[in-house]
């Protein structure tokens, strides 16, 4: 197999016939043999019985995984994986904004040599909110990780054989693709794909998932919140030990005062708030092996249509 398409969805009814009926006109004109597999990761609309259909009417070139609940994008994504055997694997969304016409010159790309081709996007069709937050993620999660993705929000890539099979080999309960694909890449590339708005529907990405995603980031691929907190700790703690110091110097001096009260007390909270936030970092660090330590499974798979 030379291609395959890996498409996570989640409560994505009213676009997947649309976004498979485009998918295969564009496949069809490739001189690739191809298949496509659409992860249902737990949808509580009518994709389950929808993506039924399309396996039925093109078995050939559909397959389809069940989960038995919601695991989330990326387990979907590595699920995708685990089914294909394509020697390219392309990743796609299933809310249209990513449009399948991009996936040529993707293959072009991967075709200069490289094992990774991130898709860049051009004219994003979010709001502000989210464009910004973006940029200022993209900033911090490459100061933090040296991993320098282009654009980490988009999932319209594409993985050689090689760097897939060794993502498959890792098996953490909470991953970034992306990043770990660059992680082993040899030779990432990029190519401006165009951005669409989102052809109905609503993004399954809140405010609170998205913080979520952006620190599983940071943690799954660098200690530097934990070295954050030690050099927030040494530097409070000097500082408390000169504002002790002055603090003595200035009752021999001056003498006892009761002014200040207040002041004591604001340092004595952002202190406070200091530690709760560094304890909070090092449990997250600590949650985390928890999770991996249980090694429960990372997904369940509750039926797969495969012609093979």
């Amino acid at each position: 197999m030379d291609v395959s398409v890996v498409i996570p969805v989640y409560n994505e009814a009213q676009n997947i016939i649309l976004l498979y009926d485009r998918l295969q006109r564009v496949l069809a004109l490739l001189p690739h043999s191809y298949e496509i597999i659409f992860i249902n990761d737990g949808s509580r609309d009518q994709s389950e019985q929808l993506l039924d259909q399309l396996y039925h009417q093109d078995p050939e070139h559909v397959r389809i995984v069940h989960f038995n609940g919601n695991f989330g994008q990326h387990m979907a994504i590595m699920a995708g994986f685990e089914q294909s055997i394509g020697q390219t694997v392309i990743t796609l969304d299933a809310d249209l904004q990513n449009p399948p016409e991009e996936i040529p010159a993707l293959l072009e790309e991967m075709a200069k040599g490289h094992d990774i081709v991130e898709g860049v996007r051009q004219g994003r069709q979010d709001n502000a909110f989210r464009r910004y937050a973006s940029r200022i993620n993209n900033w911090i999660r490459a100061k933090t990780t040296g991993i320098r993705l282009q654009d980490q929000g988009s999932m319209l890539r594409a993985y050689d054989r090689r760097v897939v099979d060794l993502m498959l080999m890792s098996k953490e309960q909470s991953t970034f693709i992306p990043a770990l694909a660059y992680s082993y890449a040899s030779s990432p590339g990029f190519v401006a794909v165009k951005h669409a708005q989102r052809h109905s529907g609503y993004s399954k990405y809140s405010l609170a998932r998205l913080l979520r995603l952006h620190f599983d980031l940071m943690a799954g691929f660098s200690s530097a919140p934990l070295q954050w907190v030690t050099f927030t700790g040494m530097s409070v703690s000097i500082l408390s030990f000169l504002f002790f110091i002055y603090m003595v110097i200035r009752r021999l001096v001056i003498g006892p005062e009761a002014d200040g009260l207040f002041t004591l007390f604001a340092i004595q909270f952002l202190l406070l708030g200091l530690l709760l936030f560094s304890v909070g970092i090092v449990g997250e660090y600590v949650g985390r092996i928890y999770l991996e330590v249980r090694k429960r499974p990372r997904f369940v798979i509750k039926k797969v249509l495969s012609k093979r």
